[in-house]
């Protein structure tokens, strides 16, 4: 499957999530630290809360028509990149770059949206100078992260903590074999 963000199709406000609930990316996004796709919460994650939490509300109505019925809800895709193009998550977010570096700053979006476009040249930037992305473990999943003043020192030993070899994240060979 290609790296993908989806939007739930119903108007769901995401940001009250992690902003007002202190709930990190991977309550939902479970399988971002150990595999390619980030993964998407199934109806049961939502119920969690739901079941105690605005139980009533319209905007929910699809996830109780979800459980109710044992279907999955319907995702749609935000980015959807090229089949050709191989995207690890767990890769990136065990190695200081955080969710926000791609997807924003998604505690102030109402709704998932496109916040970089994720082009070929725009990922190939991050990955020739790495260090100005890098981040702290720690700060990995706070998506109101903003780089430091002193970003370029920083990211430089961040580049030798996380072992990455800025020479290595260019050349296709390295992966593709």
């Amino acid at each position: 499957m290609s790296a993908t963000t989806f939007r739930n199709r119903f108007p769901f406000p995401i940001a009250i999530m992690p902003a007002r609930l202190g709930l990190d990316c991977r309550y939902c996004h479970t399988q971002v630290e150990k595999a390619a796709f980030a993964g998407l919460p199934p109806t049961e994650t939502c119920m969690t809360c739901h079941s105690q939490l605005w139980t009533n509300a319209e905007m929910l109505a699809p996830v109780r028509v979800s459980l109710a019925t044992n279907t999955p809800i319907h995702w749609q895709r935000v980015h959807d990149l090229a089949d050709y193009v191989y995207f690890d998550h767990s890769v990136h977010v065990t190695n200081g770059v955080g969710c926000s570096s791609c997807h924003g700053n998604v505690a102030d979006m109402p709704l998932i949206a496109k916040a970089e476009p994720l082009s070929m040249s725009w990922c190939l930037d991050c990955h020739r100078d790495p260090a100005k992305n890098l981040r702290p473990e720690s700060d990995i999943f706070d998506t109101a992260w903003q780089k430091p003043a002193d970003q370029e020192e920083k990211g430089a030993i961040l580049l030798k903590h996380y072992g990455i070899r800025p020479d290595h994240l260019t050349d296709c060979s390295v992966c593709h074999r």
